[in-house]
């Protein structure tokens, strides 16, 4: 049905446009790629069977930690348990490195590294706290709680909990407190320089700072995974993709005090499937191209979400002065409820306590469609594409969009934005096929220009 419909878009492409047929070609070109936009997905994981852990005919071998002399009293340091139930797993072929069900284990700043032996699983089923006082903290690992690197085909599973217990961090925190400096923050769970990894089934809440960081990874899949913190705490990324290729999140809760999901430079061939987000600044692209850097994501599909009482919708966020490209994006399926910024592109992302300047090399931003998107808008501008005026956004398409708010009319912003939208669309949007800028249309009868201020254009982090 969907290529029938294409098919026919195509034909009333060519008699309303009216447009050059080279531009045409690149138009037809660009939305059949992103029809066809597919990411792998892999096998599902298969939690394993406590039962078959010391059987004949399964040959694991059972690691727990509390055998190394972990203690579960939540007080108690067990970081050197863990350490060492680790070197002892990781050697060990078809082992299983087990963290037990009704304990709270209190572990500081770990490095887990790997390569291990064949069939590793890390099964955690209990509670892993982090110290709670920032003062305490490794000088040496400032930034990492539980750090996993070099593991090829390993599973991560369990019903377990990874508790950050950030409260004192998000006190601390320039964001919170503006006479404090600016300073870093431990992430809770890292895996990095990886491959073929899964994680199922797992909690991670009260992150100092990101909950969930996926860095230097080609092929994880991540399950089932709930994330949880206030929407006021800083800097508390759901996951956050760097450098990364082939990662599939599929049925994920997140709510947070920053962006639920966070793609940024280097990566790749990136599918959210069935993703629940709120509180927290949205699904985002970026940013990219901070301090005139170089960013990069390509081949990212969203594909059925909803987005609940959320800063942001679905966000691409770049910075002045960057270079490299977005390219190949499809958003399909989703709802929002009382979101302030269902759909946004910002090329003026200024996350800064000082004004950004302007400069006119920016991150392209081209071939991204958003098909099949409903909800309601906080804001009046429920659709706003703020790109540069020296590096216009390109092939924006637009799908079958119902965006209403509840208290008034919405509509759509452009800025050096082009594109087309077919099937329905609300708020309209004949602002991305226009050559002139600063252009908002109102889901009115009547079409008015609008002069674009500063405030439109300079966007601080919401």
């Amino acid at each position: 049905m969907e290529k029938i419909l294409f098919v026919c878009f195509v034909g009333l492409l060519i008699v309303a446009q009216g447009t050059t047929e080279s531009i045409l070609s690149e138009d037809i070109s660009v939305l059949g790629e992103l029809e066809s936009l597919d990411i792998e997905e892999g096998g599902d994981i298969k939690p394993l069977d406590y039962t078959s852990w010391m059987s004949e005919s399964d040959n694991k071998v059972l690691v727990n930690v509390d055998g190394f002399g972990a203690v579960g009293d939540g007080v108690s340091d067990d970081t050197q348990a863990f350490v060492d139930a680790w070197k002892q797993a990781c050697s060990t072929p078809k082992s299983v490195f087990l963290v037990p069900i009704g304990l709270r284990y209190l572990v500081n700043a770990t490095r887990f590294k790997g390569p291990c032996a064949d069939k590793l699983i890390i099964q955690i089923d209990g509670t892993i706290v982090a110290p709670d006082e920032p003062n305490n903290w490794d000088p040496k690992k400032p930034r990492i709680w539980l750090d996993f690197s070099d593991l090829n085909g390993v599973i991560f599973q369990g019903g377990g909990v990874i508790d950050g217990c950030g409260s004192k961090w998000w006190a601390a925190s320039c964001k919170r407190n503006k006479s404090n400096p600016c300073k870093g923050a431990p992430n809770a769970l890292t895996i990095d320089s990886s491959s073929a990894v899964k994680v199922k089934g797992l909690t991670i809440r009260n992150s100092q700072q990101m909950h969930f960081v996926i860095s230097r990874c080609e092929s994880v899949r991540l399950t089932d995974i709930q994330i949880s913190a206030p929407g006021d705490s800083p800097n508390t990324d759901g996951i956050h993709i760097t450098g990364s290729t082939n990662v599939v999140l599929e049925n994920c809760k997140i709510g947070t005090g920053d962006d639920c999901v966070s793609i940024v430079n280097g990566s790749s061939g990136i599918k959210m499937k069935t993703i629940y987000c709120g509180p927290g600044h949205g699904i985002s692209i970026g940013s990219l191209g901070k301090d005139n850097s170089t960013g990069i994501v390509t081949k990212v599909v969203l594909d059925t979400a909803f987005l609940r009482e959320t800063t942001n919708g679905l966000r691409i966020k770049t910075w002045q002065g960057g270079s490299g490209y977005v390219s190949s994006v499809r958003y399909q399926n989703v709802r929002m409820e009382d979101v302030s910024n269902p759909i946004i592109i910002d090329q003026f992302y200024c996350d800064s306590t000082v004004t950004c300047k302007n400069q006119t090399s920016a991150v392209e931003i081209n071939g991204i469609m958003y098909r099949n998107i409903t909800g309601t808008s906080k804001s009046a501008k429920a659709m706003k594409f703020a790109c540069s005026n020296t590096v216009p956004c390109k092939h924006i398409v637009l799908n079958n969009i119902n965006l209403e708010k509840k208290d008034g009319t919405v509509e759509t912003y452009c800025n050096s934005a082009m594109g087309f939208g077919y099937g329905y669309v609300q708020p309209s949007a004949e602002c991305l096929t226009s050559t002139d800028k600063d252009i908002i249309i109102e889901q009115t009868k009547d079409v008015e220009n609008a002069k674009t201020s500063r405030e439109d254009l300079i966007h601080t982090e919401l």
